[in-house]
C-alpha cells in the first residue's frame, strides 16, 4: 500500500533506520506526557524496545507500520501515524480493526496536520481494499488526540484498561465502521 501526499503532507513508511526521528520526537515531555507520563526515550529505548515492536507489525504490503509525516514544502519531519491490528500484542490480534495513533511533534500542533494525515491513511487503507473498523485509544485526559478521534468519524465506545506487554493503562476507546 502507498499513501499518496495530501493537501500538506507526505508520508513515508518507517523503518529501523528512522530511529533518530524517533528519538528526536520522543525528546519533548508534552509529547510523551500522556504516552508516559513525560519521560523522555533513550536511544537505548528507541534501538531495544521502540524498533523491535516496529518490526514485528510492519507489514507495507497491508499498510501496517509507522507512517512518517512530513510537511511538503519544506521536507521537515514533524511526526508519524500508527496502522496496525488492534490488540496486536495480544494471543487474538483483530486483523478486521486497524487501530490508527500518531504522534506530532509540539511545534506542529493545533495546525490540522494530524487531522489530516489521519484522514489520508484511513482514505488510503479504504482504497486498498480494506473493509473493516478503524480504533484509537488514548489517556482519558488526551483531549487533543480525542478531538481527533471525533473528527476523522470515531466514536466513543468505552473506557478500558488497555494491556499491552510494557505496561497496561486505563485508556478511552474510539471507534468507526466502514
Amino acid at each position: 500500500m502507498n499513501i499518496n501526499p495530501s493537501e500538506r503532507l507526505s508520508y513515508k513508511l518507517m523503518t529501523e533506520q528512522d530511529a533518530p526521528l524517533l528519538f528526536e520526537l520522543d525528546q519533548d515531555v508534552k509529547v510523551m506526557r500522556y504516552i508516559n507520563g513525560g519521560k523522555k526515550s533513550t536511544m537505548d529505548d528507541i534501538k531495544h524496545r521502540f524498533i523491535p515492536r516496529l518490526n514485528s507489525f510492519s507489514n507495507h504490503q497491508q499498510g501496517w507500520g509507522l507512517w512518517q509525516v512530513n510537511v511538503t514544502q519544506t521536507n521537515q519531519f514533524i511526526g508519524w501515524i500508527l496502522v496496525r491490528p488492534m490488540s496486536f500484542f495480544s494471543d487474538s490480534p483483530e486483523l478486521d480493526n486497524l487501530e490508527l495513533g500518531w504522534r506530532f511533534k509540539q511545534d506542529s500542533w493545533g495546525q490540522g496536520y494530524a487531522t489530516e494525515a489521519a484522514v489520508t491513511v484511513k482514505q488510503a487503507l479504504i482504497q486498498s481494499g480494506f473493509t473493516g473498523k478503524f480504533s484509537a485509544i488514548a489517556d482519558p485526559d488526551n483531549v487533543g488526540s480525542i478531538n481527533i478521534m471525533i473528527k476523522i468519524g470515531m466514536q466513543f465506545i468505552e473506557k478500558t484498561l488497555h494491556k499491552d506487554p510494557l505496561g497496561d493503562s486505563v485508556v478511552v476507546y474510539y471507534q468507526c465502521i466502514r
